[in-house]
C-alpha cells in the first residue's frame, strides 16, 4: 500500500515559527526607529517653518519700526498655522498638538505615541536701544 503524505511534520512548522520570530525581533526596532525618525523630520519642517515666519517678521518689523524683533508668541509670526496648532498656553497634550507655554516660553508638540518634545523660545527684547531678536532653541524631550 501507498501512502499519500503530504503536508508539513511538527518540526517544519516549529522551525518556520522560530525563524518568524527572529525575523520579527529583527524587523520591530527598525520600524520604530524609522517611526521616530519620521516624527523628527516632520517637527523639524513645522521649526523651520516658524523660523522663516520669525525671520520675515522681523524683516517687517524693521521696516515699521526701524528694528527686528520677534513676536512674544512665535505662532503669531505664521499667516498658516501648522496641523494641530491650539491656541492653549500650556505644554501639548493631545496627539498632533503643537502649543507655545507660555509660563516655560517653549514650544511643544506630543507626538502619536505620547512622546512631548519642546524647543525653548526667547523673542528677544522688543523695544528700546537694545532692541533685537531672540533665540530658538533645540529639539529637547519634556
Amino acid at each position: 500500500k501507498m501512502f499519500n503524505r503530504k503536508g508539513f511534520t511538527l518540526i517544519e512548522l516549529i522551525m518556520v515559527t522560530i525563524i518568524l520570530g527572529i525575523l520579527a525581533a529583527v524587523a520591530i526596532p527598525r520600524y520604530m526607529t524609522t517611526v521616530t525618525k519620521a516624527h523628527e523630520a516632520a517637527e523639524d519642517a513645522v521649526i523651520n517653518s516658524i523660523k522663516a515666519g520669525l525671520e520675515t517678521y522681523a524683516v517687517e518689523q524693521l521696516m515699521d519700526n526701524g528694528r527686528k524683533s520677534w513676536p512674544t508668541n512665535p505662532f503669531d509670526a505664521l499667516d498658516t498655522k501648522p496641523a494641530g496648532h491650539t491656541t492653549d498656553t500650556d505644554d501639548a497634550d493631545v496627539d498632533g498638538e503643537w502649543t507655545y507655554n507660555t509660563t516655560s516660553k517653549k514650544i511643544t508638540h506630543q507626538r502619536s505615541d505620547n512622546t512631548r518634545v519642546a524647543w525653548q523660545y526667547d523673542e528677544g527684547t522688543q523695544s528700546g536701544d537694545n532692541a533685537a531678536v531672540g533665540t530658538l532653541g533645540s529639539r529637547a524631550s519634556l
